[in-house]
């Protein structure tokens, strides 16, 4: 793994964060597919547990941004392999802990693993690729992971309803097969240099204030479309376990195609245009969700919302063109735990908000869209140097930590 790089045609950065995505989505995806029934099934969970399990995952999400002092001793692409072998092994032993308290140490385990790698991702991702081909290479990505999530989606369906897999048996194969192709990104990808050395620091820089507010308001909508928009699938309409599902695999098959294109597309309109679409698009989804009475339509809601997540891409590649090469990986932390204050405050209180009037949490989402939308006008890649340069020379105090 300390070898040179090499112009070897598939010992590429693309190919390690391709096999590497892949081994995130395999793990993760699995573990989470696994989890409601388990924790019922295998554990005797009920709403407290499973609340308590939930909150605890979040945690290493709020942490992110340590990510940035962990790279004072080791190098991103040896820490992104590192945080996929926690990710991995604490799924591969889940099954082997089904009680309160061995659950929560394997799910803290595979979290720490998880959102590190998604933080150190972020970076290699931004660092690795030109703004010009970024949109196009990270909408491959996505691609990716919607291909593995089917691949593990069929593996759980076969295993379970043809050979009555054991949950241990069924985290042991994911979290193994996940560990193994780790391995392999160890021992046979290169080391590929840093093209520009990065802050070993916490920068928080007042110009990308705008970015922070998208990433806060992007992570408030993917909490009302996770927590909620598939609960009211289930409450409202009385979709299946297995109705739920074929709406999952839905949402893959067609990312597969259409997530390609949008980065694609993104790259040449620019990111302004693609946000304001989605934001409008969001605004439409959410009101809809709110008056909807019908499951059918409720379903292609459901499919349209999965859809504009693609859209993120373009929060990802305003960051590359306004930041300091230098400030990537440090705000890819600070980015990611930004994102997962949401993941707090929205479960809880609009979960209280359901109680009065379900409609009411879907409101307040397309206000939330409708407030990306106005930040959204703001964005700006064609930043004047002279305007960055003046900018960090005259930061204010704090804006390193």
């Amino acid at each position: 793994m300390n070898q040179p790089a090499t112009t070897s045609s598939w010992r590429t950065p693309f190919v390690f964060l391709v096999v590497s995505s892949v081994i995130m989505t395999l793990s993760f995806s699995g573990w989470q597919a696994l989890l409601n029934n388990f924790t019922i099934e295998a554990a005797g969970f009920t709403g407290a547990e499973i609340g308590m399990l939930q909150s605890l995952r979040e945690i290493p999400g709020f942490l992110a941004f340590t990510a940035v002092f962990i790279l004072l001793v080791i190098k991103e692409q040896h820490f992104a392999l590192v945080s996929l072998c926690l990710l991995t092994v604490g799924v591969a032993i889940t099954g082997l802990f089904p009680f309160e308290y061995g659950l929560y140490a394997t799910t803290v385990l595979m979290s720490i693993g998880f959102h590190y790698f998604e933080t150190i991702n972020q970076s290699l991702s931004l660092q690795w690729f030109s703004k010009e081909e970024a949109p196009a290479k990270l909408g491959k990505l996505l691609s990716v992971k919607s291909l593995a999530a089917l691949v593990v989606y069929g593996f759980i369906y076969i295993a379970f309803e043809y050979f009555s897999m054991p949950f241990a048996s069924a985290y042991l194969v994911l979290g193994g097969l996940g560990l193994a192709l780790t391995a392999w990104l160890w021992l046979y990808m290169p080391l590929f240099p840093a093209k520009v050395v990065q802050h070993k620091h916490l920068v928080l820089r007042k110009r990308y204030s705008l970015y922070y507010l998208l990433t806060f308001l992007s992570g408030a909508r993917r909490q009302i479309f996770v927590v909620f928009a598939g609960f009211m699938m289930v409450e409202k309409f009385g979709y299946s376990v297995a109705d739920i599902t074929m709406l999952y695999m839905v949402n893959h098959l067609l990312n597969i195609y259409i997530a390609p294109k949008v980065g694609e597309w993104i790259g040449r309109v620019g990111e302004r245009k693609a946000l304001t679409f989605e934001y409008i698009g969001l605004i439409i989804v959410f009101s809809g969700y709110g008056l909807v009475e019908n499951g059918y339509l409720a379903a292609v809601l459901y499919v349209v919302d999965h859809i504009f997540f693609a859209m993120a891409i373009a929060i990802k590649t305003y960051f590359q063109k306004i930041a300091d090469p230098a400030d990537i990986a440090s705000n890819a932390g600070v980015s990611f735990t930004i994102n997962h204050i949401a993941a707090v405050i929205i479960p809880a209180s609009f979960g209280l908000l359901w109680l009065v009037e379900p409609s009411w949490v879907f409101y307040c989402g397309a206000a939330i869209a409708m407030c990306s939308l106005i930040a959204s006008q703001w964005v700006q890649t064609m930043a004047e140097p002279t305007e960055q340069i003046n900018d960090q020379s005259s930061q204010p105090a704090g804006s390193k930590i």
